[in-house]
């Protein structure tokens, strides 16, 4: 129990527990007789219910957390493997997500502590839905990011499959992609280091000075690039831009929702939200 507490040991075990779910995953999609976007969906499915077991063997659904920025990378670098060339229109979305994935994944490292850190919105759930948990655990907490995240990845897994050319519109998306990466990388870097500081209170500096979320905006951003880069090339498959909407509605009736509601229970929470934006950085009279 003792090695749990550490944090080099939760780091290794966790990194085990992903290259198995890692090779269930690529295992099944090899050996799956569907089409490539259903294929990937169960193997999908797999490498997270392989993980959701974990997470109950040590009771702490917090194990899922890294997969939202591992799987994507794990997914495209897979296709880039196999195409048979990469070209600019495959080569810009691939760096996308990569960066992307690899920032995101960073910064949830720098926050994980060991086997027993779990995410205060995990432990919320179980508190509030107690004998419904397990369920609530496997679809809410680890099915319900991964197919977001699947829809989200699959314009990309798509302009490999189809390899289109490359125009405007993929260097535009590509630029909105990177701009909300560094969006996200310095609002978690002044998040942490506001932190750090223990001064109480509001985060009201830089990208945080006027939106309570901008690292939300910022993911949020990142798949519509990616959208608009395939949907420039592929717009007779618009429809896969579901992805993007579907991420957005989840960060606008869940995920911002359940942090102001948080934070609403702080001193100065009402000052604060009547003077910022949600979302955009747009200066509240």
């Amino acid at each position: 129990m003792k090695l749990l507490q550490n944090r080099a040991f939760s780091f290794l075990l966790i990194a085990l527990i992903y290259v198995v779910a890692g090779v269930a995953g690529i295992i099944s999609y090899t050996y799956l007789p569907f089409e490539p976007w259903l294929s990937l969906l169960v193997a999908d499915i797999i490498a997270t219910v392989v993980t959701f077991i974990f997470s109950v063997i040590f009771n702490n659904a917090s194990v899922y957390d890294p997969y939202w920025s591992v799987a994507p990378i794990v997914i495209v670098v897979a296709y880039a493997v196999a195409a048979p060339e990469l070209t600019a229109v495959h080569i810009l979305p691939l760096i996308a997500v990569c960066i992307w994935g690899t920032r995101l994944t960073a910064n949830w490292a720098y926050t994980f502590m060991s086997m027993y850190h779990q995410d205060w919105r995990y432990t919320m759930l179980k508190q509030q839905t107690k004998a419904f948990y397990p369920v609530i655990n496997l679809l809410g907490i680890h099915l319900f990011p991964t197919l977001v995240v699947y829809a989200c990845i699959l314009p990309v897994v798509y302009t490999f499959i189809y390899a289109p050319t490359l125009n405007v519109g993929t260097v535009i998306g590509f630029v909105i992609s990177l701009g909300a990466v560094t969006l996200q990388g310095t609002s978690d870097y002044l998040m942490h280091k506001f932190r750090k500081a223990k001064t109480g209170g509001f985060i009201r500096t830089g990208t945080w000075k006027y939106s309570r979320h901008p690292n939300y905006l910022g993911e949020i951003l990142m798949w519509w690039g990616v959208a608009i880069a395939f949907v420039s090339v592929m717009p007779s498959m618009w429809y896969l831009a579901a992805g993007a909407l579907i991420n957005t509605l989840m960060f606008l009736l869940v995920s911002i929702p359940l942090a102001d509601r948080r934070n609403s229970r702080r001193e100065g929470f009402a000052e604060y939200k009547a003077a910022t934006r949600m979302l955009l950085p747009i200066y509240k009279r």
